[in-house]
C-alpha cells in the first residue's frame, strides 16, 4: 500500500470520529424539553393589575356595606314610637274643664258676671225693701261658699291628675331613653311638652278657680259695706227710725 494514501484514510477516519464525538454540543434539543422563558416586566405587571382588581372588590364590598347600615339607620329613624300617652293627657284635661265648668251660680261667662255685677252685686237700693237687702246679702253669701267650694273641687281635681301625670312621665322619659331614631325621639319629646301643657292647663285651672273665689269674697264684702250703709242711712232717717214695741217678758198666765 501507498504511505501517503494510508495516511489520507487515517486522517479521514480520524476527522470523522472527532466529529462525531462533538456532535451532541451542536444538537438542538426536541421541543419537549425547551426551557420556558419568562418576562419579569410582564409578570410585574400582572400581579399589580390583580392587587388593583382586588382592591376595588374590597371597595364596592365597603361600599354596599355601608349602603347597608344607611338604609338601616334611615329605617331605625322613621321608625314610629309604640306608645301615646295623648288619650291620657285629654282625658286629665277633660276632667278639669268639666269641674271648671260645673262652677255654682256665677260661672265663667263674662255675660253672666256682669249681669250679676249689675244686680246682685250693684249698688243696693233705695226703694228695695228690708226682706230684699236680706235675701241679697244671702244670694252674694250663697256666691262666695260656692265659689270657694268649686275652688276646692278644682284643687282636688288636679291633685288627682298627679298620679297619672307621674306615670305618663317615667314612661315617655323610658321611651326616650330607649328610642331606635330620631323619630321615636322626636316624638317622645313632643309628648313630654304635652305633659307639660297639661300641667300648665291644670295650673291655670287652680288659679282661675282660686282667683274666682276670692273676687266672689271680695265683691260680697263690698256689696256688703254699700248695704250697710243704706241700712244705716234708713235707720238714721227722721220719721223711720226705731220705735218700741210692747214686749212681755213672760206671757200672759191667765191672772
Amino acid at each position: 500500500m501507498n504511505p501517503r494514501r494510508s495516511r489520507g484514510v487515517r486522517l479521514a477516519a480520524a476527522l470523522l470520529t472527532a466529529s462525531t464525538a462533538l456532535s451532541p454540543i451542536f444538537w438542538a434539543p426536541p421541543a419537549a424539553a425547551q426551557l420556558i422563558v419568562k418576562d419579569p416586566t410582564n409578570y410585574v405587571q400582572n400581579v399589580l393589575q390583580a392587587a388593583r382588581s382586588l382592591e376595588q372588590i374590597n371597595n364596592q364590598i365597603s361600599s354596599l356595606q355601608n349602603e347597608a347600615t344607611m338604609l338601616i339607620n334611615q329605617a331605625r329613624n322613621l321608625a314610629s314610637l309604640p306608645y301615646s300617652s295623648i288619650q291620657q293627657l285629654q282625658q286629665s284635661v277633660q276632667r278639669t274643664q268639666q269641674l271648671l265648668q260645673q262652677a255654682q251660680r256665677i260661672a265663667y261667662d263674662v255675660q253672666n258676671i256682669d249681669q250679676a255685677f249689675q244686680t246682685t252685686y250693684g249698688n243696693a237700693s233705695m226703694s228695695a225693701s228690708d226682706q230684699q237687702l236680706v235675701a241679697g246679702a244671702r244670694e252674694r253669701w250663697q256666691n262666695t261658699v260656692g265659689g270657694l267650694q268649686d275652688a276646692m273641687r278644682v284643687q282636688a281635681g288636679v291633685v288627682g291628675n298627679i298620679d297619672t301625670n307621674r306615670s305618663e312621665m317615667s314612661s315617655l322619659i323610658g321611651r326616650s331613653q330607649g328610642a331606635t331614631g330620631a323619630l321615636q325621639a322626636t316624638q317622645a319629646g313632643n309628648q313630654l311638652l304635652a305633659l307639660q301643657a297639661q300641667q300648665l292647663a291644670d295650673l291655670t285651672a287652680v288659679v282661675a278657680a282660686n282667683g274666682r273665689a276670692q273676687s266672689l269674697s271680695e265683691a260680697e264684702r263690698a256689696a256688703a259695706a254699700e248695704q250697710g250703709r243704706e241700712q244705716r242711712r234708713r235707720f238714721l232717717t227722721p220719721g223711720s227710725g226705731y220705735q218700741a214695741g210692747n214686749a212681755r217678758m213672760f206671757p200672759n198666765s191667765g191672772n
